[in-house]
């Protein structure tokens, strides 16, 4: 479970996320985390960053991390070494000057080329931990868009090519389930989907990150595709 380093200079940290890997404590579970693999590797950011209070009150550290990626989503993420990187990071995810990209595989298969998914999201009416981009979502509905491109599909699935423009929770699985094609395997926005493709998690890849260093410097950061994701191209091309 310990991430691999794809890139490292002396303000920030990129590592490639293996999913099941929970990137900080959420004050309920004991599991290790990504945290816990940092501060054994980088005792000196424990600072670093801003920490979050849960709602009983207990404050949980959150050394480095800028941005995050869900239990089960694998791929690129990066941290900051130091508070100055923190704040400069942190101000180009807020100000959408990042440029990500995923993959993912999706039950059904995506008729049109490419497209823009432009909905708004807030909270489910059925879940609390669920969101959602269709009618009926409650509370303050924040605007969501995201590009999407087909690289392969058949056998009832597509592999895509996904560029969240904002930074919602949940957003890219959100937006898929509101168009019908939910991510393969998402036990939360598709609990009723068999697995498939080999899957045994949420078939979605943080593919590469782009955004500026301290120094000016354009970084751009590429995870390959996990075992499991290339098992599944091989799948979906068998004749």
């Amino acid at each position: 479970m310990n991430p691999e380093i794809l890139y490292e200079d002396k303000n920030c940290l990129v590592i490639n996320k293996p999913a099941g890997l929970v990137v900080h404590a959420d004050g309920r579970t004991k599991e290790k985390t990504l945290v816990d693999w940092l501060l054994e590797k980088y005792p000196d950011i424990k600072e670093i960053g801003e920490p979050w209070v849960t709602p009983q009150g207990e404050i949980i550290h959150r050394p480095g991390i800028v941005h995050r990626l869900d239990r089960d989503t694998s791929g690129v993420l990066v941290i900051a070494k130091n508070q100055k990187s923190f704040e400069h990071l942190k101000k180009q995810f807020q100000n959408r000057e990042t440029e990500k990209i995923y993959n993912a595989f999706v039950y059904g298969e995506v008729k049109e080329e490419d497209g823009i998914i432009n909905r708004a999201i807030g909270k489910s009416n059925k879940d609390f931990r669920m969101w959602s981009a269709q009618r009926g979502a409650r509370g303050e509905l924040r605007d969501a868009i995201t590009e999407f491109k087909v690289l392969e599909r058949g056998k009832g699935f597509s592999f895509l090519e996904l560029k969240p423009k904002t930074g919602r929770t949940h957003q890219i699985r959100v937006h898929l389930k509101a168009i019908n094609f939910p991510v393969v395997n998402d036990s939360l926005y598709a609990p009723k989907r068999e697995a498939a493709l080999g899957f045994h998690r949420l078939a979605l890849h943080a593919r590469s990150l782009a955004f500026t260093g301290l120094d000016g410097k354009k970084i751009k950061v590429e995870a390959p595709l996990p075992e499991d994701f290339e098992q599944a191209l091989i799948e979906l091309r068998k004749e």
